[in-house]
């Protein structure tokens, strides 16, 4: 009489399972999300970076600028952000002058000029010179919005998901050829075992997984 033959069981990663500390119990660090087609088998735990999808911006002066161009048309692209930017004159000058962008999380994303056209940060516009020149000071706000849509954090890419923004909490979803729902841990506060995250094709070194972290801290999102 030979050996019985026991079929292994499999088990599928469990929701949350890589979730270390939750004092909220997922009420303030959990949403509803859309994982975008393509993004293939996402499993528990896999690290995500966001796409902006539909985006647009709108651009209005903050208080009562002295110069008096106005600003063209925005493109927005799949790497912005949700939110506020904010352009700033910092040295004026006739017919010209400089400015500087910052992000919805007040990151620097780049230095333009007035009559030039400018892209960073996800954005392209040309801000013109008018009749009045601009001084040091005057600013503008730029509007983006939009609909995030979530794939695997890919550090080798200028899309959006080069920055992890959140990490899949439910247990399975096939996003191969269509859009799926889901829900992800999008902030902190919270800890989570970095030894459990899954981790995309391109995530190829330690310093790939470093600096995902690190974006993820920033979210209030820690790791042990």
């Amino acid at each position: 009489m030979g050996n019985p033959t026991v079929t292994p069981l499999v088990e599928l990663r469990h929701e949350g399972g890589y979730v270390v500390w939750d004092p909220s119990d997922g009420m303030l660090t959990r949403e509803a999300i859309v994982l975008a087609s393509g993004a293939g088998v996402c499993t528990a735990g896999l690290v995500l970076g966001a796409l902006l999808t539909g985006g647009a911006g709108v651009a209005t002066a903050i208080g009562t600028n002295t110069g008096n161009g106005a600003m063209g048309a925005i493109t927005v692209g799949s790497s912005a952000k949700l939110g506020d930017y904010d352009l700033e004159i910092v040295e004026p000058a006739a017919n010209a002058g400089a400015f500087v962008v910052r992000d919805p999380d007040h990151n620097l994303v780049g230095h333009g000029t007035v009559g030039v056209a400018f892209n960073g940060g996800g954005l392209g516009f040309t801000l013109a010179d008018g009749a009045t020149d601009f001084v040091a000071g005057d600013t503008f706000k730029i509007t983006v919005t939009g609909a995030l849509k979530y794939q695997a954090y890919d550090p080798t890419v200028t899309t959006g998901l080069e920055r992890a923004a959140a990490i899949l909490w439910s247990g399975r979803r096939d996003a191969t050829s269509a859009d799926r729902r889901a829900v992800a841990n999008v902030r902190g506060p919270m800890k989570v075992q970095a030894a459990e995250l899954i981790w995309g094709a391109n995530v190829t070194t330690q310093q790939h997984q470093t600096t995902a972290l690190a974006q993820l801290a920033k979210l209030g999102i820690l790791n042990v």
